[in-house]
């Protein structure tokens, strides 16, 4: 489809959907007369007491998307709000879950707490754990602190949040750099004076060929007298295992992937005068994956057939199998201290200080015995064979801290309301690889010569990649009222930026580099947003806006593992600079008392995207900075009321995602899929979801009960550029190892196939007990979310990663 064709669709999907809207808005205006010279404030509180009318009334969100306080529905972009009966509703517990209810948001699932977030289309690609460098496109933040690590994404429990808000399009004026594509904010509930409330939740579930989970979650929020009071909330979670591994004796393990997630969080809320109050928080989580959700369709090692106490016959791997050497593990321990203190200088100012203190520890484990079997004998096994027996562990560890502090005044003067203030963060990572591999030192004479000043034996490769990264900002944003139905918006940021790194590796797959690099910018980014109330229910908006994700350089290539010509190709690629992005949209809104239709248009311009690559066979992944790229699309959200017992809704996107530049090497040959034309990384085109619930008559003495489905439809996917590349897919083997030979050649399904997920529930409530049975993925839908490989154009191992099988569960939950 051309760039025209495009367009036309984007045109003729808005146009349907305003036709749609505005013939409700005649039908409100005729039934629901509206006092028009309402205050915005009268009408805000207007607006809300509806939710109290009966459940033949949709629910109406305030929410914080602009720092301020703001119904959903009155704030001038498009964004989605997830409300706390909206996760019980459909059994959400994690962002991944969410995301699937949520129009135009993406997540690429590559393992327990390594999902990558993607907005309208706006993707850079599969990024790995070893490019600690790389910065994410989606900020993500708990109330004020932002906790979001670019390929580590925190797998926070959504347990008492009493919304999750998602903020379409670049929020780089009030949110920085990092919410390049949006902003998701995880909004908790906070501590409330002189209220005593207990809530808790219960669950257990088994995986349909799988193992058991479960999970016991509690809150409590307790008055401290009249001025104090606290909120203290605790988790624990137990999360079933579906994956198979084969052992090297030819044995069966199951269900490797067990885990758990167990933390919680307490604040304090202190209110000593009406206008004045501190509220200091402690998060702490701490998420562990005893294996990976990943479905092999190659193993080198098991295919070799070269282990002596391996059976017979190659291993035959199945659908949600794979072959370990080793055990593998994922560990992500997360502190987090925050303090947030408002004050209201005056009936029209408010002042609000954020200061906060993360620390996060990550580790990943992997079996790495097919990579290694993979690089040249100048590296891995000798020529001889021996130590073509070793286990090779591939451990990455992460250990970052941040620390933050935003101060902001707003004000509402008439006409006018405004917002302006200053960030600070400095950022501190220390990033380490090493693959250790018993015996190695044993079979290669030369690791010593090739240990680069690290004293760790057996290691054939080890790193040490520590950064620095501070940033300021200064920020501002004002809306002007010219009449009580159309307003302006404009707001402005000014960042400066500058990372400090040092690299350093040795060992023999290893170039032996140390390296220091300092990279730094500075710039503003604009946002313009122009909003009109056509009636009381329905608005409409324009809105253009500027984001930004800060460059950074990439790590030095494994020389001595690169193919011919591989060096002299991705060598060249040693910085990329700050991507940035254009943002433009319409958007139409409307609110009645039983129907919500919400619907967007944007067109998205991109310079300097900065793509994921694998640098050939260097066993090495590099950011290539792409001139330009773009995306068109558009989403469209409905709620509504069929009957008084009976909920629909339906969110759907579409996002056409592609580059627009080519960049080629030095004999003209396209570079990792980088064409003009082809489509951006691990977006589909096309996202639906719908649900519904009926509510029934109680019964076994309940007051009421319901029954609940909800659907996900997602389109096909590629997890990295170049697999659109012609002849992707085709991978050879280029080392002679036990029963395979060099030369020899498979290939493997790059592109990831649309699916569906059904799920379904039916609960029973009481005065303070809600009961509830559920079965998810009813179908039993193996989704491949992505395609997992080791870097190489031979991929001694290789899969997809794939989502939960059908799971039943019973969910108890008590409040009082």
């Amino acid at each position: 489809m051309n760039f025209k064709a495009q367009v036309e669709v984007t045109i003729r999907f808005f146009a349907f959907v305003s036709l749609f809207v505005l013939v409700f808005s005649l039908n409100a205006v005729g039934q629901e007369g509206q006092d028009s010279e309402s205050s915005v404030q009268d009408e805000q509180t207007e607006r809300l007491s509806l939710v109290t009318e009966g459940s033949y009334t949709l629910q109406r969100m305030l929410v914080t998307a602009t720092k301020r306080v703001q119904l959903a529905q009155d704030v001038p972009f498009s964004l989605n709000v997830q409300s706390e009966e909206d996760i019980k509703r459909l059994n959400t517990t994690d962002l991944e879950d969410l995301s699937r209810n949520v129009a135009g948001l993406s997540i690429q699932n590559l393992g327990p707490g390594q999902s990558q977030v993607s907005i309208r289309g706006v993707s850079s690609g599969e990024i790995v754990r070893d490019q600690p460098g790389v910065k994410g496109q989606i900020g993500v933040y708990m109330d004020e602190v932002p906790i979001s690590l670019s390929l580590f994404t925190p797998d926070i429990d959504l347990f008492d949040m009493e919304r999750v808000e998602t903020l379409r399009g670049p929020q780089g004026t009030l949110f920085g750099a990092g919410s390049i594509g949006g902003t998701i904010r995880f909004i908790s509930n906070q501590p409330i004076l002189n209220e005593t409330e207990t809530k808790a939740e219960f669950n257990i579930n088994t995986i349909d060929g799988g193992s058991e989970g479960g999970h016991v979650k509690v809150a409590l929020n307790a008055p401290l007298g009249d001025t104090l009071a606290t909120r203290i909330v605790a988790y624990g979670t137990g999360h079933a295992g579906f994956i198979d591994a084969y052992n090297t004796a030819g044995e069966l393990d199951e269900d490797i992937n067990e885990g758990n997630r167990y933390g919680g969080r307490i604040a304090f809320l202190w209110q000593p005068v009406e206008n004045f109050s501190i509220t200091p928080r402690v998060l702490y989580q701490q998420v562990n994956s005893d294996g990976f959700n990943r479905q092999e369709e190659f193993n080198l090692l098991a295919s070799a057939n070269h282990y002596p106490e391996a059976p017979s016959t190659p291993v035959q791997l199945a659908e949600r199998e794979q072959f370990l050497v080793l055990n593998e593990a994922f560990e992500d321990e997360t502190l987090i201290f925050d303090t947030v203190i408002n004050w209201e200088l005056s009936d029209s100012i408010d002042t609000t200080y954020v200061f906060s203190y993360s620390e996060r520890d990550i580790l990943v484990s992997r079996d790495s015995g097919a990579l290694a079997a993979v690089i040249p004998p100048t590296g891995g096994p000798s020529p001889d064979g021996a130590g073509s027996f070793l286990s090779y562990n591939l451990r990455d560890s992460t250990d970052f801290k941040l620390l933050t502090h935003e101060l902001r005044f707003s004000g509402n003067h008439e006409s006018i309301q405004w917002l302006g203030g200053f960030f600070y963060s400095d950022a501190d990572r220390n990033y380490a690889q090493r693959l250790y591999s018993p015996g190695y030192d044993d079979t290669h004479p030369d690791a010593d010569d090739k240990r680069n000043g690290f004293t760790e034996p057996d290691s054939p490769y080890i790193s040490y990649v520590p950064y620095d990264i501070r940033q300021f900002a200064l920020f501002g944003e004002a809306t002007y009222l010219l009449t009580e139905r159309l307003g302006f918006t404009a707001g402005l940021r000014w960042y400066d930026w500058k990372e400090e790194r040092t690299f350093a590796a040795g060992g023999g797959f290893s170039g032996q580099d140390n390296r220091e690099s300092e990279t730094g910018s500075s710039g503003f980014t604009p946002r313009f947003i122009a909003n009109y109330a056509v009636t009381d229910q329905v608005t409409v908006n324009a809105q253009a806006s500027q984001g930004f994700r800060l460059g950074g350089s990439n790590d030095p290539l494994n020389e001595p593992n690169c193919g011919p010509g591989d060096f002299e190709r991705f060598s060249k690629f040693v910085e990329y600079d700050d991507e940035t992005l254009w943002n433009y949209e319409i958007g139409i809104k409307s609110l009645f008392k039983n129907v919500k239709v919400n619907a967007s248009a944007f067109y998205i311009d991109i310079s300097d995207l900065q793509v994921t690559a694998d640098a050939g066979n260097c066993s090495s992944r590099v950011s290539i900075g792409v001139p330009e790229a773009h995306t068109i699309g558009g989403e469209l959200e409905m709620s509504t009321y069929i009957t008084d017992a009976f909920l629909l809704t339906f969110a759907g996107s579409y996002a056409d995602a592609k580059f627009d530049s080519t960049i080629e090497d030095s004999e003209g040959n396209v570079q990792s899929g980088i064409k003009k034309g082809n489509r951006l990384p691990s977006v589909p085109k096309w996202q639906f979801s719908a649900s519904g619930m009926y509510t029934l008559p109680g019964f076994l003495k309940a007051s009421k009960s319901y029954l609940s489905a909800s659907w996900q439809f997602a389109g096909e996917r590629i997890t990295q550029p170049s697999d659109q590349n012609p002849g992707a897919g085709m991978f050879t083997n280029t080392f002679v190892f036990g029963d395979l030979k060099g030369g020899e050649t498979r290939e493997a399904d790059l592109t990831l196939d649309a699916y569906h997920i059904l799920n379904l529930s039916s609960g029973l409530t009481y005065d303070n007990l809600e009961l509830v049975l559920y079965v998810k993925n009813v179908t039993d839908t193996n989704a491949h979310l992505a395609y997992d490989r080791e870097p190489g154009t031979s991929a001694g191992r290789s899969g997809y990663l794939v989502n939960q099988p059908r799971t039943f569960g019973l969910t108890v939950r008590w409040s009082m």
